[in-house]
């Protein structure tokens, strides 16, 4: 059969109905599974079948989101967790051991650049940095430890966008495994695989739950990467609630809809704000005016849901921008129905020093607006209400 589109497959990728017949997913809300009698309970944990035991290793309904995002990414595996950041510690626990070496761009989420600078160094896991602009430079930073090659794309909160396939082509000829945040993008606007990743990590709690109801993260790839991430997640016990995963195998049954309208809002926004002259200036990888504006065209469906822009006068400017702003809400989210802003010096990436900022292009004056799908007239009015 003919493979179905992106958007048929997050429709009609479903588990197998029960002896009701029903038309959309049940919730199995259980923790545990029963058996048949002692020789199915004996095989069941010999793993010598494949079905669900406890909801801490597999559930229906975690089952279900996870071959949804492997559709939508072409990856042959997959696991849920209950954040994005559970999937980031989690995947990167189980595939480092003592002494190994990562490479990440400098621009990365602050818990992630966190969890690089303060914890992995306690177990012997050190972490070089390659900056936007100096992907030139990372063969020189490779080191006989070094394991993983890590990116976001586009990046929090800069929007910067990083060319995957040369990432893909360095890990590719350093024998190193290619590990790619696709938050920002979403499955639907960007497959890293396509360009040489060999594992993909989603906070499912933006752009794929799109309501800013609950909590998830994923990681999706190769089958033997991924039985390790699985067995490491299996016994540590991050796992995603049925009740959560139920939640996001239903969004994403809107999410090219949803994520179609974000962008041409985002765009719009965009737009606006790069001829106000209270901004220094915007970025939005479908811009022309973007910097990697070519790369985003090249590996990209469309811009995203970000816009990030530098409000003329720095901190105090900022600040007042912040206090005026009416309808649009004030949080740390993104991927939301509603549109939101933020100021990302003075909360997500606070925890770092104004140097690792600056390298990470984060400005004090940055605001990063998650554009959301409220009618664009209305979103543009308050961010010009609040400039003013």
């Amino acid at each position: 059969m003919k493979k179905k589109q992106f958007e048929t497959e997050a429709i009609r990728t479903q588990m197998e109905r029960s002896q009701y017949l029903e038309h959309s997913t049940p919730m199995y809300l259980t923790s545990s599974f029963v058996f048949e009698d002692a020789e199915d309970m004996r095989a069941s944990f010999a793993e010598e079948k494949e079905r669900n035991i406890y909801s801490r290793y597999s559930n229906p309904n975690s089952s279900e989101f996870i071959e949804k995002v492997c559709k939508m990414e072409g990856a042959e595996d997959g696991f849920a967790f209950a954040s994005g950041m559970a999937a980031v510690f989690s995947t990167f626990a189980a595939l480092l051991e003592s002494g190994d070496h990562i490479i990440s761009c400098r621009s990365v989420f602050g818990s992630t650049h966190s969890l690089f600078t303060q914890f992995f160094p306690k177990w012997n896991i050190n972490t070089s940095y390659f900056n936007i602009n100096e992907v030139d430079t990372i063969e020189g930073l490779i080191t006989p430890k070094t394991k993983i090659l890590y990116a976001e794309s586009p990046t929090n909160p800069g929007v910067d966008i990083l060319d995957l396939e040369v990432l893909g082509a360095i890990a590719k000829k350093h024998n190193l495994i290619f590990i790619v945040d696709n938050c920002f993008a979403s499955p639907y606007l960007q497959q890293p695989m396509k360009f040489g990743a060999h594992l993909v990590i989603h906070s499912g709690t933006k752009l794929m739950d799109g309501q800013g109801r609950v909590l998830a993260g994923i990681t999706v790839g190769g089958k033997e990467l991924m039985e390790k991430v699985y067995r490491f997640s299996r016994i540590t016990g991050p796992a995603l609630s049925p009740f959560n995963a139920w939640v996001l195998s239903k969004s994403l049954e809107t999410l090219s809809v949803r994520v179609d309208r974000h962008c041409e809002n985002a765009l719009k926004l965009a737009q606006f704000l790069e001829e106000h002259p209270k901004v220094n200036w915007v970025k939005y990888p479908f811009l022309k005016s973007h910097p990697q504006y070519e790369i985003a065209k090249r590996q990209m469906k469309a811009g995203g849901c970000v816009v990030a822009f530098d409000v003329k006068g720095g901190v105090e400017a900022g600040r007042k921008f912040f206090d005026a702003i009416k309808l649009l809400s004030l949080s740390a989210n993104l991927g939301d129905a509603r549109s939101i802003v933020t100021h990302p010096a003075s909360t997500t990436h606070s925890k770092l020093t104004t140097e690792e900022r600056l390298g990470a292009g984060i400005t004090d004056g940055m605001v990063r607006v998650s554009v959301g799908l409220e009618h664009i007239d209305d979103i543009i009015a308050d961010i010009d209400q609040a400039l003013a």
